[in-house]
């Protein structure tokens, strides 16, 4: 039996996932997983020093790790219409921000990366927290905005917060593509063999939990941040799709042109490895 370490966050979408997995609902043929639940920004600094076999972590963060790891095709986050966004507690426009401290989830966070990719002069005014905190120092005026993932997207109208800014929306008029959010990955020395595997019992673990939506709730709100049923539901219909299952061609396509738009700025390093072990992309 070989156990491999396993990196998720706590994010409703992400226990949907991995529920059928971690609880033996499927057969793992012969592999077993010792789960990690921490913030995707923990879980990019953990993969940056290499101490998870597979692992959640931003496509930001995966730019930087294209070397030791290979893309998943399945169980990541990516679609339409489910971008970070900027808030604040008064109505203003994104150049009224220019030179005001706007709270970011992480430094290796997608959402950052698009914050920078849309004006990289908000770099120079950023503070990091926990995503979960961003709302309520907001909401305290203890900085000006806020750069919200997860289900902060819901949440937000209930801190009397205006949206600013939808980057995700930007993101899809500028390229016309999808919105590559987060991404597993597996190490690359682990082999095919064993990261087909994964891919392919991390694909059934989708469809399991698609299939029998009520069976992991219990689980998913002993983790979640969120405990209203509506916004868990919100959540998880919003950021498990279909390219949750296989992120296919359009998916591929979405994290060149993140990655490449990323090099071409100077954010992450350029790597000749092809994302997938499995596909010459």
């Amino acid at each position: 039996m070989k156990t491999l370490s396993l990196g998720y966050s706590p994010c409703p979408n992400d226990t949907f996932i991995f529920y059928a997995l971690v609880h033996g609902k499927i057969d793992a043929g012969g592999l077993q997983f010792k789960e990690i639940l921490l913030d995707v920004e923990t879980l990019n600094q953990m993969a940056l020093k290499g101490k998870l076999d597979i692992t959640k972590v931003s496509y930001n963060a995966f730019g930087n790790l294209c070397e030791d790891y290979c893309l998943l095709r399945s169980g990541g986050a990516l679609g339409k219409g489910c971008g970070p966004l900027v808030v604040a507690s008064k109505e203003c426009e994104m150049k009224d921000l220019k030179g005001k401290t706007i709270a970011i989830p992480g430094e290796l966070t997608t959402a950052y990366l698009l914050l920078q990719l849309y004006e990289p002069d908000f770099r120079n005014n950023v503070k990091v927290m926990p995503f979960h905190e961003i709302m309520g120092a907001v909401k305290e005026e203890k900085v000006d905005a806020g750069l919200i993932i997860h289900e902060g997207r819901f949440a937000y109208p209930s801190y009397g917060l205006k949206k600013i800014i939808d980057l995700g929306e930007w993101w899809e008029r500028e390229t016309g593509l999808l919105i590559p959010l987060g991404c597993i990955i597996a190490k690359r020395s682990l082999g095919i063999d064993v990261i087909s595997k994964v891919e392919r019992l991390i694909r059934e673990s989708v469809q399991y939990a698609m299939s029998r939506r009520d069976e992991p709730v219990k689980y998913i709100k002993k983790h979640s941040q969120e405990l209203y049923d509506s916004v868990i539901a919100e959540h998880i219909n919003l950021y498990v799709n279909d390219y949750s299952i296989d992120i296919g061609n359009d998916g591929i396509r979405a994290v060149r042109k993140l990655l490449e738009m990323a090099e071409e700025r100077g954010i992450i390093k350029k790597s000749a490895n092809p994302l997938c072990i499995n596909l010459d992309s």
